[in-house]
């Protein structure tokens, strides 16, 4: 029997060395698998925001690039912190809507995304983050905080460091760290993630009130993350959950309506 004593160990053996293999690749290319920082920059000329100017956000020795437009009178700025995937520019038809109904907008993408130079890192994100919103406070309106999928990490921060009027968190998680252990659940991630964006944590920090808007089918970030988070606010307004809507079916579900009346009970709409 010493022979098969010998295959189960070259056996577990393997197995350790395959593990240990898998974790050693995560950990290296841990930023490479957790963002899509990739696309194509809409020109603001083809954005149809006539109103609007490019804006260059000074932050760390480098530059935050954004598009801006200032809200009619009685209005609030909307900082819109955006997803993972592409340029902000690409959800232009969203900032269509936000200023045909007379509410200022500042988008930009994070350091490392494709219309801003850098690499990508949280601590970037998050500074990034800060900095706008610190910019736009000079220019004297009132603010709330759209954040979407990965936004919500950074907007939920600003929220917990600054006074907003609102914070919206489309399709929002727990934390990326709580997303990465929900998908690969048997690796190490709460040891090895570098990036761990911990809203569970930020959220009770924020005394604005709170809407969370989810989809019942997100394969993406699943609602129990929305429910969870919702869970934790301190100052509850709305948890909005869409049966049947996947990540990026809350636009059409009519979250922008939603929002609306969202940031008038807040009295950000004067």
């Amino acid at each position: 029997m010493k022979w098969l004593r010998v295959v189960l160990l070259a056996l577990v053996s393997l197995v350790v060395i395959a593990y240990l293999g898998a974790v050693g690749y995560m950990y290296a290319n841990q930023r490479a698998l957790q963002y899509n920082a990739v696309g194509k920059v809409t020109p603001l000329a083809e954005a149809g925001l006539p109103g609007a100017e490019n804006v260059a956000i000074p932050v760390d020795g480098s530059v935050v690039n954004g598009w801006y437009q200032p809200p009619t009178p009685g209005k609030p700025l909307i900082i819109y912190y955006k997803g993972n995937s592409e340029s902000f520019s690409a959800e232009y038809e969203r900032y269509q809507a936000f200023v045909a109904d007379g509410y200022g907008v500042l988008a930009f993408d994070y350091r490392g995304f494709p219309a801003s130079p850098g690499s990508i890192s949280e601590a970037g994100i998050l500074a990034d983050s800060i900095a706008a919103y610190d910019w736009a406070a000079t220019k004297g309106y009132p603010i709330v905080l759209w954040g979407r999928s990965l936004g919500t990490g950074p907007a939920t921060y600003v929220a917990s460091q600054h006074d907003g009027l609102a914070l919206l968190l489309e399709t929002p998680f727990l934390s990326a760290v709580t997303v990465a252990a929900e998908r690969y659940p048997i690796l190490p991630v709460n040891w090895v993630m570098l990036d761990q964006f911990h809203s569970d944590q930020w959220i009770k920090n924020v005394t604005e009130p709170v809407f969370v808007g989810h989809g019942t089918a997100d394969r993406t970030i699943d609602v129990t993350n929305g429910e969870r988070l919702y869970d934790l606010v301190p100052n509850k307004d709305e948890l909005w959950i869409v049966p049947g809507a996947d990540h990026s079916d809350l636009w059409a579900a009519g979250i922008w309506e939603k929002a609306k009346a969202f940031f008038t009970r807040a009295g950000a709409v004067r």
